[in-house]
């Protein structure tokens, strides 16, 4: 049989833990777009985009440079004999020449316009990832704070429930009623466990991976700035496909690959025409007579019917871009429509709900935990309520982080602002 004294324990307990959790330091609260503009300048992973471009602009200088000359030495003996055979002189031969290759017009340019595409390309892979990265900020920060905003209804109830079960456990246990009412308690106190556990690690992971994205200890203290969040409708689907069509960095992306193989193409045909170098020379040899020899050389390779295969890869290189380019138009729509059409319900939902629903039910929770008390209520009624009041606070956070995700995935494939209200005070 249990005391009065030895059933309080564990609330006593309980009531130690939280004083000490409140007497730790406060996190830092950082406004969202504080954290983000930090993310965006901190981020590791930034730094691989940035020398992709350095990569690509090398690129676009190496194109449009010349080929360095070439200097050649030879160095010899050289014998001369008479129609006897009688050895008439001998001595030392040399000569030196230097080779400049040209290319013919016009090829430079193409080389130049695919390396540019190539830079264009390395731009818009920055500037997706930059997007995506502020996404994912935004996301994890209204992650924790909606985990907070559960674990604090969570804990409201838990102490509800941990009160009524040390009064219920002080009380004379004879009886069915009051052993079946203590079971119910307890069991609610089961579930809320499980539930400040779930709210628990989705905001311990929203922790790790934001300080993770800014640079921070994994373990660091993070508090975001919260205020009311808004939502706007979106805007009509040809206003979205038009936008998508014109600022999608994937789409985007699909076009200048196919410009750049159109270039490629040109500059494969381009290469039936080899270029040709120019080599001005200056030989000496001395063996009884000095003789010295000057001028200039030209070389020009001999084009072969049928050896240009670079042309066939880049024109078939060119039919895969052009499909690429529809495929990926197709998908881009289908995501459009289907991300806007999930945003337009998440807000359609909201707007179902009074602006005082959750306050309302939070208010109800306590009402019937003090008539409970009282007597008044039965406990059927009691349980309910405090559900129902968790189960509000739930559906409400996960229908804003649900609309939250659709209207910035619908952002960042149309490439639209559409003015979200995410965290900012």
């Amino acid at each position: 049989m249990f005391t009065f004294s030895q059933s309080l324990r564990p609330f006593i307990g309980f009531l130690l833990l939280a004083a000490a959790v409140r007497a730790e330091p406060a996190p830092a609260t950082i406004p969202l777009p504080e954290l983000v503009a930090g993310i965006l300048s901190n981020n590791p992973e930034l730094g691989f985009y940035e020398a992709e471009i350095a990569a690509a602009r090398a690129g676009l200088l190496a194109a449009g440079t010349r080929a360095n000359p070439e200097l050649s030495l030879d160095l010899g003996r050289r014998r001369v004999t008479d129609p006897t055979g009688v050895l008439a002189g001998e001595g030392t031969a040399w000569g030196v020449s230097v080779t400049q290759t040209f290319e013919w017009p016009g090829r430079v340019a193409l080389r130049k316009a695919v390396a540019n595409r190539q830079v264009e390309l390395a731009g818009l892979g920055l500037a997706r990832f930059r997007a995506a990265l502020e996404a994912r900020a935004q996301m994890l920060a209204f992650n924790l704070h909606h985990a907070a905003e559960k674990s604090a209804a969570v804990r409201e109830v838990a102490d509800r429930f941990a009160a009524l079960k040390a009064i219920f456990l002080a009380r004379d246990p004879s009886g069915l009623t009051p052993l079946l009412e203590t079971r119910v308690i307890e069991a609610q106190e089961l579930a809320l466990q499980r539930r400040a556990t779930d709210a628990g690690l989705a905001a311990a992971a929203a922790l790790v991976e934001l300080n993770q994205l800014r640079g921070a200890a994994p373990d660091a203290a993070l508090q975001v700035a919260a205020g009311s969040p808004s939502f706007p409708p979106a805007p009509d689907n040809d206003a979205l496909l038009t936008a998508a069509r014109e600022g999608n960095f994937d789409f985007r992306a699909s076009k200048v690959e196919l410009e750049q193989q159109g270039y490629s193409v040109q500059l494969a045909k381009h290469e039936r025409n080899p270029g040709f170098s120019v080599s001005p020379y200056f030989s000496q040899a001395q063996a009884g007579d000095r003789e010295r020899n000057f001028g200039i050389g030209l070389s020009l390779p001999l084009p072969v019917p049928g050896g240009n295969h670079a042309a066939t890869a880049a024109r078939a290189r060119q039919r895969q871009a052009e499909v690429a380019l529809l495929v990926a138009q197709r998908e881009l729509e289908r995501a459009v429509l289907t991300t806007a059409q999930a945003y337009r319900a998440k807000v359609a939902e909201m707007q179902r709900w009074s602006p005082d629903t959750v306050q309302q039910f939070r208010e109800a929770a306590a009402l019937a935990d003090r008539h409970f008390r009282l007597g008044a209520v039965p406990i059927g009624t009691y349980v309910e309520l405090q559900s129902s009041y968790l189960d509000a606070v739930e559906a409400l956070l996960d229908t804003q982080a649900e609309a939250l995700e659709a209207g910035l995935k619908l952002q960042q494939l149309t490439g639209l602002n559409l003015n979200l209200g995410g965290l900012q005070p």
